[in-house]
């Protein structure tokens, strides 16, 4: 994401840097010493909208604190999903920047027209919906997060 598509979409400071790691457990002893101690949770299998279709996807998820950023560290359990896209090409670490948004669906509509294209998404209830969004050339994902639930 450049400067301008961040100005042009109006986004809020950094709320969270995701890192995908092939280890959870591994992850959290590497990373404590720098970010503290982390809160793991395992959500269970879900089912997202992955690229234009239905699909399942299990991930372990570990959320740790720098300042005022939330450092999540992702480990990709089964089914198709960006995290699982990430680890095949044969990376580890940084992969999304998360920013909170009033209207996940309003902002993605904005993103888009900045040739933004949503590739994974899910809205949990009403005021709770995430959104990965990539743009061709740049390969951080940009995380939109509505949570007017606190």
């Amino acid at each position: 994401m450049n400067d301008s598509d961040s100005a042009a979409l109006s986004l809020p400071p950094v709320s969270q840097i995701g890192f995908v790691v092939r280890d959870l457990e591994q992850s959290i002893a590497r990373y404590q010493p720098i970010f503290g101690e982390f809160v793991e949770m395992s959500p269970g299998e879900m089912d997202w909208e992955y690229r234009g279709k239905t699909e399942p996807a299990e991930l372990k998820i570990a959320f740790g604190k720098s300042g005022d950023v939330e450092i999540e560290l992702i480990e990709w359990v089964s089914g198709e999903c960006p995290h699982k896209e990430f680890i095949e090409a044969g990376h580890e670490g940084m992969q999304h920047l998360r920013f909170l948004v009033d209207d996940v669906d309003a902002k993605v509509k904005e993103a888009e027209a900045l040739g933004y294209q949503q590739i994974w998404y899910k809205r949990f209830a009403e005021g709770l919906a995430a959104s990965y969004l990539e743009k061709e050339g740049d390969p951080l994902i940009v995380e939109l997060f509505e949570n007017s639930h606190g």
